[in-house]
């Protein structure tokens, strides 16, 4: 048996990468108590369990609901692997567009568009949202579709998230059948989704918890990395699809985290703060929040953001409440010194940026 730790909102861990956690993991049910996993013991949940399946599966498990065909236009690649094509993005989505930017809701939500973050998140007072490029990460995470005003976070079984205080709103966006896409999961597959709509999915790529880099372009091949992402074989059938970008992300869920997203990010200043760049304490236990949104006062200058975070076990992406302001404001002052979310409080020196 091949003995693992699971990192809070992180990654199973396993091999040189055991040494690397201290004393222990912590295994927390959002609301619960912690239980500490000793590393090189077998972690009780979580990750561990649905990691085995993700493996087995990673070959044959589709990424969305029968019937679904991939919608972005394709080409040849190596291996007779196809990837989208690098062309100009699809135009963004507006109501009873049919939402191109995302597959995975446009294909089950073909009737309407509904909500859009940009569309219910209003600025506070005073507060206009700032200019952001067309097609760019900024402008497409503003279009992110919303469940019905007073939707329940869910968790991956479909039971309700312990609290169910801490949001204002519920991205309507799958988690997936395992408990996979917790924390730092959320920020790589919107990263994802983001770089696929947008015909740039040889630009999807993530670094493992063990210190390899792992490309979807090469899992596309057919390739399959190890646990560690060092290691590559090949024999799998090609398949660089929209289903086949979901496997690939059930496998990069299961061996990258906090840990590996960290270093995998770029330090910036509190003032250069933009939309999608994250709050991010590596480790284990860990944390990653996404900055959503960023808005500007035209008179002062004084800023305001929106934060995005799944926890665990894996559940529904959600917009954070600030639990500073007394209305329960979505909207977060600029930050200065400890940022203080409703589950964790990330200290001076969090925020990253990608490369």
């Amino acid at each position: 048996m091949r003995l693992a730790a699971l990192g809070c909102c992180g990654a199973l861990l396993c091999g040189p990468a055991l040494a690397q956690g201290g004393h222990g993991a912590k295994f927390s049910a959002s609301g619960g108590s912690e239980l500490a996993v000793p590393f090189g013991g077998l972690a009780p949940a979580g990750k561990r369990a649905a990691s085995a399946s993700a493996a087995s599966s990673a070959d044959d498990a589709d990424g969305r609901p029968q019937g679904q065909a991939g919608g972005t236009p394709r080409t040849t690649g190596a291996s007779g692997a196809v990837l989208p094509q690098s062309s100009a993005p699809p135009p963004s989505p507006s109501p009873g567009s049919g939402a191109p930017r995302h597959p995975w809701w446009s294909q089950t939500h073909a009737a309407s568009w509904g909500d859009t973050l940009a569309a219910r998140m209003a600025p506070p007072p005073g507060f206009v949202r700032e200019p952001v490029p067309a097609g760019s990460w900024a402008a497409w995470l503003r279009t992110l579709p919303l469940k019905p005003d007073g939707a329940p976070v869910l968790t991956f079984d479909g039971s309700p998230k312990a609290r169910q205080d801490v949001h204002v709103a519920v991205i309507d966006i799958d988690v997936g059948s395992a408990d996979l896409q917790q924390c730092a999961d959320a920020v790589m597959r919107l990263r994802a989704e983001w770089l696929w709509s947008v015909g740039r999915a040889r630009d999807i790529a993530f670094d493992y918890t063990g210190g390899g880099r792992v490309p979807f372009a090469r899992w596309a091949t057919g390739n399959r990395p190890s646990d560690t992402g060092k290691v590559w074989r090949g024999g799998a059938k090609a398949d660089a699809s929209y289903a086949g970008l979901r496997r690939y992300l059930k496998h990069v869920m299961t061996y990258a985290g906090t840990y590996s997203l960290e270093r995998e990010l770029r330090p910036v200043a509190p003032e250069t703060l933009a939309a999608g760049d994250v709050f991010i304490k590596g480790g284990f236990p860990g944390h990653a929040v996404l900055v959503a949104d960023v808005v500007r006062h035209p008179e002062t200058g004084a800023r305001r953001f929106l934060l995005l975070q799944s926890f665990m076990p894996a559940q529904d992406i959600h917009v954070l409440r600030n639990p500073a302001d007394a209305e329960g404001s979505p909207w977060y002052p600029a930050p200065s010194g400890q940022l203080v979310t409703p589950e964790w409080t990330f200290e001076p020196g969090a925020l990253r940026r990608w490369p």
